[in-house]
């Protein structure tokens, strides 16, 4: 009896040091990264509920000399477009849009509207000039607020820098586009819709948007 609880007891001995062994090389390979100046950020790592790692690494305020941690807010720039895509699928699911929907039944008049596609926005295959590309626009007026029509006065009239479908290229102005159709559709702000599909089902407390005004201890300065 007393091999077989020996047995036991070394058998769990040895999965508390492998977990303890992975979270050490995980933090121990990203310390590295990060005193290499190759990574700056927070991670958290988990596979099937257990945690393994969920700390922070370098600078959040590299000024003020304040350290990343859990807690801090980065600016995810276009990582919010997997946001907007899964607002679009999930209207899709209710019935208030279809992704083979055209951009003129939501904008009469759109150039070309007839022969773009919500999928062609969502996927970069719509032909639409990047606002992005406006180097004025991106020095001077981006962090402003812009109405709807002022936005679109950006792109709308350019040429298309190909036929929708046939090539790819990739257009911040197709996603001002998207936000745009999600208010149209449900008569909601594209932010009010991002919390009530997304965030508070998910527990999203920190997430949230106009960075640039965020007024927060908890704010990650770009580098």
């Amino acid at each position: 009896m007393k091999k077989y609880i020996a047995f036991i007891a070394v058998l769990f001995y040895g999965l508390s040091v492998a977990a303890q062994s992975t979270e050490q090389k995980l933090d121990e390979l990203l310390a590295s990264y990060t005193k290499l100046e190759k990574f700056n950020g927070s991670v958290l790592v988990a596979r099937n509920g257990e945690l393994f790692l969920d700390k922070g690494y370098g600078w959040q305020d590299i000024t003020g000399v304040t350290a990343n941690t859990v807690r801090s807010q980065f600016q995810i720039g276009s990582v919010t477009k997997q946001f907007t895509t899964a607002v679009i699928m999930k209207l899709q699911e209710q019935g208030k849009l279809k992704t083979t929907d055209k951009l003129s039944k939501f904008f009469p008049g759109y150039p070309k509207g007839d022969s773009i596609t919500i999928e062609h926005l969502m996927t970069h295959t719509s032909g639409i000039y990047s606002y992005t590309n406006n180097e004025d626009f991106m020095k001077n007026e981006v962090t402003k607020y812009h109405q709807r029509d002022e936005m679109m006065a950006l792109f709308k009239n350019k040429p298309l820098e190909f036929s929708p479908g046939k090539d790819w290229s990739y257009s911040n102005s197709g996603f001002v586009l998207l936000g745009y159709i999600i208010e149209k559709v449900t008569g909601k702000a594209y932010e009010k819709n991002v919390r009530e599909i997304i965030f508070q089902p998910s527990g999203m407390n920190a997430s949230g948007f106009d960075f640039t005004h965020l007024k927060s201890a908890d704010k990650a300065i770009g580098y």
